[in-house]
């Protein structure tokens, strides 16, 4: 079994990248295990950027592998917002679902992704980056209580559930973060001797 360091400290997050991750031989530790790493300054410039300065920063303090990811949610009647700052929308989860709502009032666009990079350093670079997303609508009102972030108000394209209604088993296979992991695993199984090499 291998270590490698999840760069979030973000306990939904670290959950959802364990139960993707529980088949591989990967013991997943999260940040909250490095209470003294400085926080990490999230200023790229898209989802690949944050994604590798997450992972470089957390390899780099924890000396050990570390993967980061970035992710938000993309909203097309609202040129790609919140985007990047989706975790920053508003202060809280249920403020962040309004504001969302109450920018697409009275617009007939309700499509959106949900966009998710994952990038993995070692050996003090960033190694590889991957890519996941799905594509949905915005619906009016919050349903469900799973999930997190802007679950409830999520409809993947082909169901009729959001995020937050779904099963998780079921979320862990569509979901952007599963599409991202899942090209991340394949690379590991591959390329399992460069997270192995000077550590």
């Amino acid at each position: 079994m291998f270590k490698i360091v999840a760069a979030t400290a973000n306990k939904h997050k670290l959950d959802e990248f364990k139960k993707l991750l529980h088949d591989q031989n990967a013991d997943i530790i999260g940040l909250d295990a490095y209470p003294e790493m400085p926080p990490i300054e999230e200023n790229g410039q898209n989802f690949k950027e944050n994604a590798g300065i997450k992972a470089l920063a957390a390899q780099t303090y924890c000396g050990i592998p570390a993967f980061g990811d970035d992710s938000g949610l993309e909203v097309e009647a609202l040129n790609g917002a919140p985007g990047l700052y989706s975790a920053r929308y508003a202060a809280t989860p249920e403020e962040r679902i309004n504001r969302v709502l109450e920018e697409l009032e009275g617009k007939s666009n309700r499509n959106a992704r949900f966009v998710c990079v994952i990038a993995i350093a070692a050996n003090d670079e960033v190694v590889e980056t991957f890519e996941g997303e799905v594509k949905g609508k915005i619906i009016d009102t919050p349903r469900g209580t799973g999930g997190f972030g802007y679950d409830p108000i999520f409809v993947p394209d082909g169901y009729d559930q959001t995020f937050a209604e779904m099963p998780e088993e079921l979320k862990n296979q569509i979901s952007h973060r599963a599409r991202a992991c899942q090209a991340a695993i394949e690379f590991i199984e591959d390329e399992m001797s460069i997270l192995d090499d000077d550590f």
